[in-house]
């Protein structure tokens, strides 16, 4: 009796823990995702750099990240994208095609840490959750920098790509720490985008049909 009332105990915890570190890690790949909105090879360097120094651990399909010529490729893409949002128009170039290489970024890093066995299953999640959440918020920062470049010609453009290098780093080492409280944090924020995307479309005059 006492046996199987051991078992039992031993059996629930092993489930709680393993249910915590599922939710956390799924919390961990929604943040990391979300930062690269932000910026899109910071948080895979940030993610890369982790599993290289075994602070992280990549599932078998995503070993990849952490080796030392992935890690150059995403060291030379990092400063690369740093530096050209400094450059006036050139920034507003890299918004175009920031968008999709985001939701590309965030679907990969989301898929790579969510502990979920199915693959199907795994990358409908990681394009939902991830790619989904990272493309919103580049197309956000992206409206932002378009809206700064109107308002000031370009010259507040280099602090709202300071305030993105911030999130993006920040965010993604931040992700490390305290992922629940990110990805928290990061899901309001996407709220928070789409409410203001719906205002803004509401709020667009309509054209009467007889003009």
């Amino acid at each position: 009796m006492h046996q199987n009332a051991a078992y039992a105990q031993n059996f629930v915890n092993y489930y709680m823990n393993w249910d915590a570190q599922t939710f956390s890690a799924a919390a961990l790949g929604i943040a990391l995702a979300a930062c690269c909105g932000f910026r899109v090879f910071v948080p895979m360097l940030v993610a890369g750099l982790a599993g290289r120094f075994e602070l992280f651990h990549f599932s078998d399909s995503f070993v990849w990240l952490s080796s030392m010529p992935a890690l150059i490729a995403l060291g030379f893409a990092t400063v690369f994208e740093i530096a050209g949002y400094y450059i006036p128009f050139v920034d507003n170039i890299l918004d175009t095609i920031a968008a999709p290489l985001a939701a590309i970024a965030g679907t990969l890093l989301a898929t790579s840490v969510i502990p979920i066995e199915n693959d199907w299953m795994k990358w409908i999640i990681g394009i939902v959750a991830g790619g989904g959440g990272a493309g919103l918020i580049a197309s956000g920062t992206g409206l932002l920098r378009l809206l700064s470049s109107k308002t000031t010609l370009g010259m507040g453009n280099n602090v709202v790509a300071t305030s993105e290098n911030a999130a993006a780093i920040g965010g993604s080492v931040l992700s490390f720490l305290i992922p629940v409280i990110m990805a928290v944090l990061f899901i309001l924020f996407f709220i928070w985008i789409i409410r203001k995307m719906i205002r803004k479309i509401r709020g667009k005059p309509l054209v009467s049909r007889g003009h």
